[in-house]
């Protein structure tokens, strides 16, 4: 079990040298915008989950993915150099949902945005029912009690 700053320091050396590798190395027209946003390594340094976005539709996410499969032996490879550890982790490329959980969230705070713009609307004219100060006070019970 590696600490977490050892464990830190290989998720960082692999993204960094998947990174360089699709912008120097790997001439695959299928990896066309990607960007790698995170990596997740085991506390045993002995698997890592690439994270990965793609500026696009579903057909380049697919095309992506399958770049990747074809390019995993070869950007493993360079990782197992890159870290000079005994053992070169597994690797495993996982498209990040992060861009659809971030639409989902503007799309829902624009739906609330427009809901309390509407209720604005509505409560402009608006009065409150009953008295303008509905609660007893203390002078006028001394009257009540003076009857």
């Amino acid at each position: 079990m590696a600490d977490e700053a050892r464990q830190r320091k290989v998720q960082d050396r692999i993204q960094q040298t998947v990174a360089r590798l699709l912008g120097r190395r790997i001439k695959d027209p299928r990896l066309g915008f990607v960007t790698i946003t995170d990596v997740r390594v085991t506390g045993d340094l002995q698997h890592a989950s690439i994270f990965y976005t793609v500026l696009g539709d579903d057909e380049d996410r697919k095309a992506t993915a399958r770049a990747f499969e074809s390019a995993k032996g070869i950007i493993r490879s360079e990782v197992g150099k890159a870290l000079g550890i005994r053992l070169t982790p597994t690797i495993e490329f996982i498209l990040d949902a992060l861009p659809d959980s971030v639409a989902a969230i503007e799309g829902a705070l624009a739906a609330a945005k427009a809901k309390d713009e509407q209720i604005a609307r509505h409560a402009q004219g608006a009065a409150y029912a009953g008295d303008a100060d509905p609660y007893r006070h203390d002078d006028t019970d001394e009257d009540e009690d003076a009857l």
